[in-house]
């Protein structure tokens, strides 16, 4: 039985980028719903060939030039990360016809090299997007949804979310293939996706020798979700090299496993925290190595707050991405201890947001956002405390509790 087909936002966008540019890439996780887009989008018009299959891939590393031959224009190239070398020959068939637009849509799931290899090759040529797992717009069915800070009114309360069943989301994650299949095994498909994501991806970066420890290491970073970035006590912890734990680190954001969340500098005389904050994308895939496996021990154990915080931040960063706009986040902390969890800057403002576990949101959980409009003065735009209950009403001047249902 086909899963069910879950509209994605990012879908406008990439109609758009496929009329304006002769290529487009469209790079994000393993299994974050890359191909079966691409396929609903254009799969009637495109020609598809998987460049993961060794012999495919044989044929495009021998004769880029009779593979590319074999495929013409439009064309649906998957995980073109196996076959980089395909990139200058088809920046060669797209010069020879510039003026046709949407010749290749590429995929990949792997960032760093994989992006500086078609900013070589196809600087000027290709559109690049990226897909994460679903937001929760998407899994909603109303992808287009905006944050309450662009509409001039006051929202409508539009979705009601029972505790538990939002704990349940949270443990189940967002890939859409666990979404669109609600009988399917989450513990059973987390186990085989980390297996093929360390055989498939993991291995073939030069940086990770012993994958068993690279194992560990996944499991230590997804405890440090929500947190601060202390990589000195995590190669401690496991007995590896800080730079070993550096270039790991680089693995799982070039494999769209981890966002680094940076913190936000103004000119202000306070001393301000300079270590940046780690989520793991997937808020599922972080309660899977955290051994989370029941909704009351993951939102009342000792690591509720994190995983809310992650599936707050995610969010965000989700629904911007799928928009085709890079999500301009930040978090502000001070050398005392005052913090704002998350600020989204939007146009030469920030939107403050602070997230807090409990259901019951009080005016004092306001507390940080004040402090940073003192601090900020104009630029801070009216600001939210995010929690998991269903209840919105004003904390005080300029501050509204918001059910995360409503985000």
């Amino acid at each position: 039985m086909a899963s069910k087909y879950i509209k994605r936002s990012l879908e406008p966008v990439l109609k758009r980028a496929a009329r304006e540019f002769p290529v487009v890439m469209l790079t994000g996780p393993r299994q974050s719903g890359k191909t079966t887009l691409l396929k609903h989008l254009f799969g009637k018009d495109y020609a598809y060939v998987s460049l993961e299959p060794p012999d495919i891939r044989a044929a495009a590393v021998e004769d880029p030039r009779g593979f590319l031959a074999m495929y013409p224009p439009p064309c649906i190239m998957d995980e073109i990360q196996y076959a980089p070398n395909l990139l200058p020959y088809i920046k060669e068939k797209v010069d020879a016809d510039r003026s046709r637009s949407g010749q290749y849509l590429l995929t990949g799931s792997q960032n760093l090299l994989l992006m500086a290899q078609v900013t070589e090759s196809l600087a000027g040529r290709a559109a690049v997007l990226r897909l994460l797992p679903l937001s929760g717009r998407e899994m909603l069915g109303t992808p287009q949804a905006p944050f309450p800070w662009e509409v001039d009114e006051k929202l409508p309360a539009h979705v009601k979310i029972a505790y538990g069943k939002l704990w349940d989301t949270f443990l189940r994650g967002r890939y859409p293939e666990l979404i669109a299949n609600p009988g399917k095994n989450s513990d059973l498909w987390y186990a085989s996706y980390i297996q093929t994501y360390l055989e498939r991806d993991v291995r073939s970066l030069r940086q990770v020798g012993d994958l068993t420890t690279f194992q560990t290491f996944l499991r230590a970073i997804a405890a440090m979700s929500g947190g601060l970035l202390k990589l000195t006590e995590v190669s401690r912890d496991i007995g590896v090299a800080v730079n070993t734990a550096k270039a790991w680190l680089s693995v799982l954001e070039a494999t769209y496993q981890v966002i680094i969340l940076r913190p936000y500098f103004a000119n202000i005389g306070k001393r301000l925290i300079k270590t940046p904050k780690l989520y793991f994308t997937d808020v599922g895939m972080l309660c899977y190595l955290a051994g989370l496996r029941d909704p009351a021990h993951a939102a009342f154990g000792p690591m509720g707050g994190a995983i809310f915080e992650t599936a707050v931040l995610t969010e965000i960063v989700k629904t911007y991405l799928h928009r085709g706009e890079e999500p301009r986040v930040y978090f502000w902390r001070t050398s005392t201890g005052t913090e704002v969890d998350i600020l989204v800057e939007t146009d030469g403002h920030i939107v403050p947001i602070e997230v807090k576990l409990s259901a019951t949101p009080r005016p004092a959980m306001a507390k940080g956002i004040v402090t940073l409009r003192e601090d900020l003065g104009e630029r801070v735009l009216p600001g939210y405390v995010v929690h998991p209950g269903d209840i919105r009403l004003p904390l005080g001047p300029g501050v509204t509790a918001l059910p995360f249902a409503e985000l």
